[in-house]
C-alpha cells in the first residue's frame, strides 16, 4: 500500500523545527513512504517567531537552540530563499529534501545562520552536491515555490486550517491528520500511532 506524508512547514519556524524529528521518525520507520516537504514561506523578513515561542518549544520538545539563534531570536526572519531552494529540490532532487531540511534547520537554529543570502547556503550546497540556479537566491518567491503554495492552499482548504506545521498522512483509501504536538517530546512514539492508523 502506498502512503504519502505531507509536511507543511516553514524552515525558520521553531515549531516546524520541533516537528521535523517526528517526520524523521516516520521516514526511518517507513522508508517506502513518499514524503512531501512543503515550505509555506511564512517568514518573509517582516517578523520572527520570537523568544516566547522558542521557550514554549523548549518546554515541549527535545530540540536545542544555539546561542547565536537565541541572541537574534526577536530579529525578523526571512525564509524566502530557503523556500525557493526547497521548491527547486522538489523538482530536481526530491530524495534529498528531508536530509537538506534537517541540515538547514541545524544551520539556522543551532548555528545561528540566518539563511538570508546565497553565501549562507554555501556549506549545505557543497555538502549535498546541489547546484541550484541563481534565481533561487532572489528576494522574491520563485514560480516553483508559488506552485507549492498553491498545493498548500488546497491542503489547508481540505483540512480547514491555515496553521502550520501540519502533518497529513494519505493512503490509497484515507487521509489522516497527525497531531504532531503529541509527539514533540518523544518523536518515536508517532511510529506506533501511524502503524495503528495504517492497519
Amino acid at each position: 500500500m502506498t502512503s504519502d506524508l505531507y509536511f507543511i512547514y516553514d524552515s525558520h519556524c521553531p515549531w516546524s523545527y520541533a516537528a521535523t524529528p517526528v517526520v524523521n521518525a516516520l521516514s526511518e520507520a517507513y522508508p517506502e513512504m513518499n514524503i512531501h516537504t512543503l515550505h509555506c514561506a511564512h517568514f518573509n523578513g517582516s517578523d520572527s517567531a520570537g523568544q516566547e515561542q522558542v521557550d514554549a518549544v523548549l518546554k515541549l520538545s527535545a530540540v536545542k537552540f544555539g546561542r547565536e539563534h537565541i541572541r537574534y531570536v526577536n530579529s525578523p526572519k526571512n525564509a524566502i530563499k530557503t523556500a525557493n531552494l526547497m521548491a527547486w529540490m522538489q523538482n530536481k532532487q526530491p530524495d534529498k529534501m528531508l536530509p537538506v531540511l534537517n541540515a538547514l534547520q541545524k544551520a539556522h537554529f543551532i548555528e545561528g545562520n540566518p539563511l538570508d543570502c546565497k553565501h549562507d547556503f554555501t556549506n549545505i550546497l557543497e555538502q549535498f552536491k546541489l547546484s541550484p540556479s541563481n534565481k533561487v537566491f532572489r528576494d522574491e518567491l520563485s514560480s516553483d515555490a508559488e506552485y507549492i503554495l498553491e498545493d498548500i492552499g488546497e491542503i489547508q482548504e481540505m483540512i480547514g486550517t491555515v496553521a502550520f506545521p501540519v502533518l497529513l498522512l494519505s493512503t490509497e483509501d484515507k487521509g489522516v491528520f497527525i497531531d504532531h504536538s503529541l509527539y514533540l517530546g518523544k518523536p518515536q512514539a508517532v511510529v506506533e500511532a501511524v502503524k495503528q492508523e495504517l492497519s
